[in-house]
């Protein structure tokens, strides 16, 4: 899996200075965080609340492989509004987080904008590949449609 260390300097404080590295995540795993923090319709199986901070700082945590020996960052200063890390430190994190981790801009774009505005589910819900996905199809040369005849 690939990785990629910085060395932060003590820009955002002495307490965050040092090396990090960050690797790859599995899809799997990106998969459940995302799961976590997001409530679905029960009978439509929309997106009704996704917890955006969350998910994102969960990614960052779990792609966070190694961190200076105080270990400054744990994922309750990730999440924390009053104790938090810096903001600028943050969005390195996550920029190489989600560089890692595969996310495209549509799906950056989703995690950084308000809920209100357009989200990745419903540019998702309008694209042809998600239209056109119903399985195998059952029209082949062993099984073909059944001919229909009308009187006129």
């Amino acid at each position: 899996m690939r990785s990629e260390s910085i060395e932060v300097d003590e820009r955002f404080g002495t307490e965050y200075a040092g090396r990090y590295v960050f690797q790859e995540m599995t899809w799997a795993k990106r998969s459940r965080i995302i799961q976590k923090h997001t409530r679905y319709h029960s009978v439509t199986g929309q997106v009704v609340s996704s917890d955006f901070v969350a998910i994102q700082a969960e990614t960052v945590w779990a792609s966070l492989k190694e961190q200076p020996p105080s270990k400054p960052i744990t994922l309750e200063k990730l999440l924390g509004e009053e104790n938090g890390i810096p903001i600028e430190l943050g969005e390195l994190f996550s920029r190489i987080a989600n560089k890692l981790c595969g996310i495209t801009p549509d799906e950056q774009r989703f995690l950084s904008e308000p809920s209100e505005d357009k989200t990745l589910t419903q540019h998702l819900q309008s694209s042809d590949s998600v239209k056109n996905f119903h399985g195998p199809q059952q029209n082949s040369t062993s099984n073909p449609p059944k001919q229909s005849r009308s009187s006129s």
